[in-house]
């Protein structure tokens, strides 16, 4: 079980730090998609920070209270994509990624639960 909570939660890490760093950069497509979002575009670094701190916050094993507050901000950054992404009537290959992260999140949190890895 402590090998499954490695693999998704370094999974879950990168993935996140991957996502976040075309925000911070803030690329044409995520500039493009924030603002087809109706966000507006300072915020997107902010967010890709976030990610970026959360995923690796997630993977460190040193301070458990910082751990479950990491997982909170990234399920909330994740849901609140999903609900952005139906809210302006995109179709699943937009809002499907972030019910997947959400599953690696909660799998990666309920693991980390059940195994008392730290």
């Amino acid at each position: 079980m402590r090998i499954a909570y490695w693999i998704v939660t370094i999974l879950i890490g990168v993935l996140m730090a991957l996502s976040g760093v075309p925000d911070i950069l803030m690329i044409p497509e995520a500039l493009a998609i924030f603002r087809h979002l109706g966000y507006p575009d300072y915020l997107l670094p902010f967010i890709g920070v976030a990610k970026i701190l959360g995923g690796a916050t997630i993977i460190q094993p040193w301070f458990p209270r910082l751990k479950e507050w990491a997982y909170a901000g990234l399920a909330i950054d994740v849901v609140g994509a999903f609900y952005s992404h139906v809210s302006v009537g995109d179709g699943p290959g937009s809002w499907i990624p972030p019910l997947v992260a959400l599953a690696l999140i909660l799998t990666s949190y309920y693991l980390y639960r059940r195994t008392g890895t730290v």
